[in-house]
C-alpha cells in the first residue's frame, strides 16, 4: 500500500512521469540515430558504425561536462519544480530541430540536435535527483530513487524498441519526429503539475563561468569522503552501462551478424534488468539505507560480462546481405545464454546503483544537494566520455567489440575489489 501510495501521489507521481517521458523522448531519438548510422548512413559515409555509434554516444554526454555545474547551482538558487517546466520547454524546441534534420537527412544536423538533447538532460537531471529529498520522507527515499531509476530503464527500453523499429520502416524518420514531439508537449504537461520545491538559497552566486563552476563543484565533493567515494562509485556504472548500450548494435551486426531486430532484443533484456534490479533492491532494503550489497553486485555484473564473452563469437565478421532474424538467431546456440547474461549483468547494476543514489541524496548538505547530484551527473559524464575514447583507443588496435566487454569486464572486477578494500568503503551515517 505505500508503494502504491507514493506512486499516485502528487509529491512524486508528476516528476516520475516528467523523468519517464524526458528519458524515453531521449532513448527514442537516440536509438533512432543509432540504428540510423549503424544500417544506413555509416555505409553510405564509408565509416564504420562503431565509430560513428561511438561518437553520437560522445556528443549525447559531453553537455553534461559542460552544463551540469551550473545547472546545479541553478536548482539550489531557484524553485526545481519551475526550472523543471523551463527544461520542458526547450525539448519541444529541440524537437522541432530533429524534424527537420529527419526532414532534409541531415545526419550532422542530427548530431547537433543529440548534443543539445544532451544539454536538456544535462540541467534536468540535478533538479530531479534533487526534488526527491525535497517531496519525500526520508523512509520514502529508498523507495523513490528505486521508481526513479526503474522507470527511467523502462523509458529506456520502450524509446530503444520504438527508436530501432520504427526509423528503417517506410517513412520510419518522419514517424520518430512526430512522435518526439508529441513525447516532448506530453512531458511539458506532465512538469505543470510537479509541487513548488521549498528548499532553495537565493544566496547562492552563479558564475557563468562553466570551467570555474565545474571545479567548484567537484573540489567541495572531493573533500567529503562518503561523496566522493559514492559519486565515484556511481560513476563507474555509467562507465560499464555506457559501453555496453552504444556498442550493442555495432555488437549485434558485426560480431552476431544479426539485424536491427536483436538490437532490440538485447536492449530490451537490459533495459528490463535494471528496472528488476532497482525495484527488487528497494524492497529488499525496505526504506532503509545500506551498501552491503553494492560491491557483491560489481562482482555479479562481472561474472555475467565474462559469461557473455565466453558465449559469444570472438572474431569479426563481415555480415551485408544475410543478417540474421531475432527468430534465426534465437534458434542458435548461445543465444539464450547472451540474452540471459545481458539481463543478468543489468539486474545486478540495478542492485549496484541505488544505493549509491539514495546515500548521495541523504548525506548532502539541502542547500547544497542540487550542486552535489550535479557534480555527480558531471563525474558520471566524465567516465562516460572516458568509455567512449577507451572504446575508440581499443578499435584503432584492432580489437573487436567482444574484446572491449571482457576488457571492461577485468576493470570492473576490479573496482569491485576496491570496493571491498578500506581505501573504497563507503562509510556513512543515518540521517
Amino acid at each position: 500500500m505505500a508503494s502504491s501510495h507514493l506512486l499516485l501521489s502528487r509529491r512524486f507521481l508528476p516528476l516520475f512521469i516528467t523523468q519517464f517521458l524526458g528519458a524515453l523522448n531521449d532513448n527514442f531519438f537516440k536509438t533512432a540515430i543509432v540504428v540510423l548510422v549503424t544500417y544506413r548512413t555509416s555505409e553510405e559515409m564509408g565509416i564504420k558504425p562503431q565509430t560513428l555509434v561511438t561518437i553520437s554516444g560522445a556528443l549525447f554526454i559531453l553537455p553534461y561536462i559542460i552544463f551540469c555545474a551550473t545547472a546545479g547551482k541553478l536548482a539550489d538558487k531557484f524553485d526545481k519544480a519551475r526550472i523543471a517546466r523551463i527544461i520542458k520547454l526547450a525539448e519541444v524546441f529541440f524537437m522541432l530541430l530533429a524534424t527537420v534534420g529527419f526532414m532534409f537527412h541531415l545526419i550532422g544536423f542530427l548530431f547537433a540536435v543529440l548534443f543539445c538533447m544532451g544539454m536538456h538532460s544535462a540541467f534536468f537531471s540535478p533538479v530531479k535527483y534533487a526534488l526527491l529529498p525535497d517531496h519525500l520522507r526520508e523512509e520514502e527515499l529508498m523507495e523513490g530513487n528505486a521508481y526513479i531509476e526503474a522507470g527511467t530503464f523502462i523509458a529506456t527500453l520502450l524509446g530503444t524498441i520504438a527508436g530501432g523499429f520504427v526509423v528503417l520502416k517506410s517513412h520510419g524518420e518522419a514517424a520518430v519526429s512526430l512522435a518526439v514531439l508529441a513525447i516532448a508537449l506530453v512531458g511539458v504537461c506532465a512538469s505543470r503539475f510537479i509541487p513548488p520545491a521549498t528548499m532553495r538559497d537565493p544566496s547562492v552566486r552563479v558564475r557563468f563561468n562553466v570551467a570555474l563552476e565545474t571545479w567548484d563543484i567537484l573540489a567541495y565533493v572531493a573533500k567529503r569522503a562518503t561523496l566522493f567515494r559514492s559519486t565515484l562509485a556511481n560513476s563507474w556504472f555509467w562507465f560499464v552501462g555506457i559501453t555496453f548500450v552504444t556498442q550493442i548494435a555495432p555488437f549485434t551486426k558485426q560480431i552476431i551478424g544479426a539485424n536491427e531486430d536483436v538490437v532490440t532484443l538485447f536492449l530490451t533484456s537490459f533495459s528490463v534488468g535494471i528496472g528488476v534490479g532497482s525495484i527488487a533492491c528497494g524492497a529488499l532494503l525496505k526504506g532503509g539505507l545500506s551498501t552491503r550489497y553494492v560491491a557483491w553486485s560489481a562482482l555479479g555484473m562481472s561474472v555475467f560480462i565474462f559469461d557473455l564473452y565466453a558465449a559469444s563469437p570472438h572474431t569479426l565478421l563481415e555480415h551485408h546481405d544475410t543478417l540474421l532474424t531475432v527468430k534465426e538467431f534465437l534458434a542458435s546456440g548461445t543465444s539464450v545464454r547472451m540474452v540471459l547474461d545481458l539481463f543478468m549483468i543489468a539486474v545486478f547494476g540495478g542492485f549496484y546503483i541505488v544505493p549509491l543514489y539514495a546515500i548521495l541524496q541523504k548525506q548532502s548538505d539541502p542547500k547544497h544537494r542540487a550542486q552535489v547530484m550535479a557534480c555527480n551527473n558531471v563525474m558520471n559524464a566524465f567516465f562516460m566520455v572516458a568509455s567512449a575514447l577507451f572504446a575508440l583507443g581499443l578499435f584503432g588496435l584492432a580489437l573487436s567489440v567482444a574484446e572491449l566487454f571482457f576488457i571492461v569486464g577485468l576493470l570492473n572486477t576490479c573496482v569491485a575489489i576496491w570496493l571491498f578494500m578500506p581505501q573504497g568503503r563507503i562509510e556513512f551515517s543515518q540521517k
